[in-house]
């Protein structure tokens, strides 16, 4: 059962949407994260929309304005000037008209513009704007299997932690020794002064983070050379999994409004992706796992990145043997979904991505599951989720073993999702 009213809960989702709302996009939150972040906001748009349709496509396209030449929508848009964020504008130099990040994030957008399209009550204004953003979505989409996917193989891979939205997780551990420290120039931390330092990546972390950043900066941020240039190429399951969902999501939109070569070449890009995604399978953790495409072999790592995949159409006996690991990982975590197995003895309750329970892979999750006909597991999955907004509030994340609010305070992602469980339920 809903531990609140759910009307009273959604009035207080709503007002941290509207605290964290600078006119035409959203922070995540204040002082941690003042600027515009790309899957955030996609995310975001689906708790807008709730209240204010217009506004929650204006969040989207605000996003996409910044999208580059080559089809790229980067990760962060520095839209104002803030130093209480670390690396900024003055790190990155992308050169762009409006400072932004040079790496990508999920492309959740496709879905996200598919589900606002779904639901408005104004149809005439959602065709309008959905027909406007199906090129550039599809533009995105084309940009990553040109340029993370050189091979041709139907899966791309990430080039930086911070690409997966998972920034610090267990996954990426091994692959990233191989990543140098030398010649990082001397920075200061800006995280840490507004999040508990223990629950955030470690300096011998982000010295990695900072050298990958600076290699792609010696190369002039030219995608065509990033992923062979870079140590760390992951092929993550969920990273797929979101991008193989918004494709066929935009192929069903395109379709939709009879933009038919969109259509076409969507549903091309998901149906090879699934097909490709068979090989991150892994029978004894029953989900799929990340592959490091470096030395060609899967990462021994049982993270929410490989659970994910149940958001897009993977073959039913692959979703029923995940629902049947997330049964069990129940049984041993007070809130569900963790990010990592607390079998493995490298899972932290407290830091980040490293064991904490996150609300938008949740509803990912969740959704996917309802889809394919798990209800009872998704249900579970959205009880968890509302039960942890009433004992912690509006938290960035949260200990899966004691519910503690973790990293960020009244997070507009997490509000957002409150509002989407929340209407659901009813």
């Amino acid at each position: 059962m809903i531990s609140l009213a759910v009307n009273e809960t959604i009035a207080r989702a709503v007002e941290v949407l509207r605290e964290n709302d600078h006119g035409d996009y959203t922070i995540p939150t204040k002082g941690l994260y003042p600027f515009q972040w790309n899957w955030d906001s996609c995310l975001t748009a689906l708790g807008l929309a709730h209240y204010d349709e217009a506004r929650a496509w204006t969040e989207i396209e605000t996003l996409f304005a910044h999208q580059w030449p080559d089809g790229v929508v980067p990760h962060i848009v520095f839209h104002v000037l803030n130093d209480s964020y670390f690396p900024g504008p003055e790190i990155w130099r992308t050169n762009r008209p409006t400072a932004t990040s040079g790496i990508t994030q999920p492309a959740v957008a496709g879905f996200a513009v598919r589900r606002l399209f779904d639901r408005a009550k104004d149809k005439e204004l959602a065709a309008e704007r959905a027909r406007a953003l199906l090129p550039k979505i599809d533009a995105w989409h084309r940009w990553f299997y040109e340029n993370r996917d050189p091979r041709g193989e139907g899966l791309v891979a990430i080039i930086h932690p911070w690409e997966s939205g998972r920034d610090n997780s267990i996954d990426w551990d091994d692959a990233f020794e191989r990543v140098p420290t030398e010649g990082v120039e001397a920075y200061t931390r800006r995280d840490t002064l507004h999040a508990d330092p223990a629950h955030r990546p470690t300096k011998a972390q982000y010295d990695r983070y900072l050298w990958l950043l600076q290699h792609f900066r010696a190369l002039g941020w030219d995608n065509a050379k990033l992923h062979d240039a870079s140590p760390f190429q992951i092929v993550d399951p969920g990273f797929n999994a979101i991008l193989i969902r918004s494709a066929a999501d935009l192929a069903d939109l395109a379709e939709t409004l009879g933009e038919m070569e969109i259509a076409k070449a969507n549903r091309a890009r998901a149906e090879k992706g699934l097909l490709a995604m068979e090989r991150l399978w892994s029978d004894a953790h029953g989900q799929y796992l990340c592959l490091d495409r470096v030395i060609g072999k899967l990462v021994d790592s049982a993270s929410v990145g490989g659970i994910l995949p149940v958001f897009s159409a993977i073959p039913k006996p692959r979703i029923a043997a995940i629902a049947a690991t997330i049964e069990r990982i129940a049984g041993k975590a007070r809130y569900i979904v963790p990010s990592h197995d607390l079998d493995d003895p490298r899972f932290d309750a407290k830091r980040y991505w490293r064991g904490p329970v996150w609300l938008v892979v949740n509803y990912m999750i969740a959704d996917g599951l309802a889809a394919s006909g798990h209800t009872q597991v998704a249900q579970r999955i959205t009880r968890s989720s509302v039960d942890l907004i009433a004992e912690s509030g509006f938290a960035e994340y949260y200990d899966p073993l004691s519910g503690e609010p973790l990293g960020g305070g009244r997070f507009t992602w997490t509000a957002a999702m409150v509002i989407e469980f929340l209407k659901s339920e009813r």
